[in-house]
């Protein structure tokens, strides 16, 4: 059971409507239902009678309301007394990243942020695998900022009342390839700069290296690869590109991977572009965001000395 689960479930009792519950939590209508279907199916009985509008607990959930309730003010209340007994969590900067940036750029932008903030130690928590998911981290306060990549592609429509957000840099997604391939019946791309536009006027499947339908680079690939006669085999699914480079220097397949994690390889020759045509690259904005809840944001003239030290 998840505490967040909990917030969902006293929201939507509150607003008797799951689509103001789902905009009050910062999360899609589709997100904030699958929340309470989970919580549902933890507690072994269903809390909300879906027949009726507005919504309605049933008799059931009217049972559990006191509990989570209750719940929720002795973590709040546990929360604040370990915070006031530990003065050195004020100095703790909790940072969330989808995988790829925290390898690339993170090391540079921490440096940067202690330079300009002496005495603030950086700590990283675990990519949770999607945009939403890691917003969520800002939202219930188990990260104070958050960096990801945003393109028309995969919209990210924010409340600006409740969040900041700033551009520092961009990021191209580039279509690479092993000079050769463990497929000896394809041909060798480093002998064949545009071996997109071969394979495809051949129609012949390329051996494929997916990120998945729901990482943010699969999403956008989704969507820029839609009404292409591009045949794929998927031979591989890893959300996290880290893995799929790996991969893709052995020979596998053809992936699409942030430039910043295939430069050096590139230039080594141990990639190759699979193709030269600007149209199957994806350049992409590299976004900061904090959240500006009251008692969970991080504070306004912190925010304002951080933006300053990673402006490109």
């Amino acid at each position: 059971m998840e505490l967040k689960w909990l917030e969902d479930f006293v929201m939507l009792a509150n607003t008797a409507s799951f689509s103001r519950s789902a905009q009050a939590r910062n999360v899609t209508q589709s997100a904030f239902s699958r929340r309470i279907k989970q919580l549902e199916a933890w507690a072994g009985a269903p809390l909300i009678s879906r027949a009726t509008i507005p919504a309605e607990l049933t008799a059931e959930g009217r049972s559990f309301l006191p509990f989570a309730q209750e719940m929720l003010r002795s973590f709040q209340m546990t929360r604040e007394a370990l915070g006031a007994q530990n003065v050195d969590q004020a100095h703790v900067l909790t940072l969330a990243s989808l995988h790829t940036l925290s390898v690339t750029r993170m090391p540079d932008w921490i440096e940067r942020i202690e330079t300009d903030l002496p005495g603030v130690q950086a700590r990283m928590i675990p990519d949770r695998g999607g945009i939403e998911d890691n917003l969520e981290a800002l939202v219930s306060g188990e990260a104070d900022l958050f960096t990801t990549y945003a393109h028309p592609y995969v919209p990210t429509l924010l409340d600006p009342e409740q969040f900041d957000w700033i551009t520092l840099g961009s990021e191209a997604i580039l279509p690479v390839v092993a000079p050769h391939l463990r497929d000896p019946a394809l041909p060798a791309p480093a002998d064949c700069p545009d071996f997109l536009g071969e394979m495809m006027r051949a129609g012949t499947a390329i051996p494929y290296l997916d990120h998945g339908a729901t990482s943010f680079i699969g999403t956008a690939l989704g969507r820029l690869l839609a009404g292409r006669p591009l045949i794929r085999r998927v031979v591989h699914e890893n959300s996290i590109s880290v893995g799929l480079r790996v991969l893709a220097l052995r020979g596998w397949g053809l992936c699409w991977l942030p430039e910043g994690l295939v430069r050096g390889d590139l230039d080594a020759g141990r990639l190759v572009l699979a193709s030269t045509d600007p149209g199957w690259r994806m350049d992409t904005e590299i976004r900061l965001y904090r959240y500006k809840g009251e008692g969970r944001g991080l504070r306004g003239d912190l925010w304002q000395v951080i933006s300053r030290a990673l402006q490109p």
